[in-house]
């Protein structure tokens, strides 16, 4: 983690030229080792690959390092995101396998970690109704099976098309929807009859 925020913070007053220019350029820079085209990029996409990373861990410790990890294999090779259109879809399929791959042995830590989080007592100022929505859902997305999760989060809550969402699980349409399916129908379980309403809620904020 410790290289990637200090590229960032070491380049990113000098990355304002960088602001507008496409996630093609901005890739074909980075290829070339200007930092602070890459430092933009990681503006554009950290907080996308970041939400993912939280929601499917169910808000483990790790996600800030995690998001890191994911820039820095960008960095490592920009070259490896073949169309710029794919960037986004590329950082959220390397970050969901990252998180899947060092929590699958772990289901157990990830539910516990997901409770606290939503079991905390925070400021009374910043409970508002949002936050206990979220806080609520949030646990019972933690409880889902780590590939459910996932389709959740980027269907519903990254607002990705079927289409897209597919594409960076590398599955078909037909068996995300089926992913899909069967989240929605255990968050019902879980949240009860205003489980829907709870998620809309979410969406609408984002």
């Amino acid at each position: 983690m410790g290289a990637i925020l200090a590229l960032h913070h070491g380049t990113e007053t000098t990355a304002g030229r960088w602001q507008s220019a496409s996630d093609a350029a901005l890739l074909e820079a980075s290829a070339r080792r200007i930092e602070p085209a890459f430092v933009v990029l990681i503006q554009r996409y950290q907080r996308d690959v970041f939400r993912v990373v939280w929601r499917i861990s169910g808000g483990h410790a790790d996600s800030e390092d995690i998001a890191q990890e994911t820039f820095l294999r960008l960095w490592a090779n920009p070259a490896q995101v073949r169309e710029a259109k794919a960037l986004k879809g590329w950082l959220l399929r390397v970050a969901s396998n990252m998180v899947m791959d060092r929590y699958r042995r772990k289901p157990t830590e990830e539910i516990e970690a997901a409770e606290n989080v939503a079991d905390s007592n925070p400021d009374p100022l910043e409970c508002t109704e949002l936050t206990q929505v979220s806080r609520t859902v949030d646990a019972a997305v933690a409880q889902l099976p780590e590939r459910q999760r996932l389709a959740l989060a980027l269907v519903h809550f990254e607002q990705l098309s079927n289409i897209a969402a597919a594409e960076v699980m590398e599955l078909s349409v037909d068996a995300l929807e089926s992913l899909l399916a069967r989240a929605r129908r255990r968050l019902k379980e879980i949240l009860g009859p205003k489980g829907r309403e709870m998620i809309l809620t979410m969406e609408k904020a984002k």
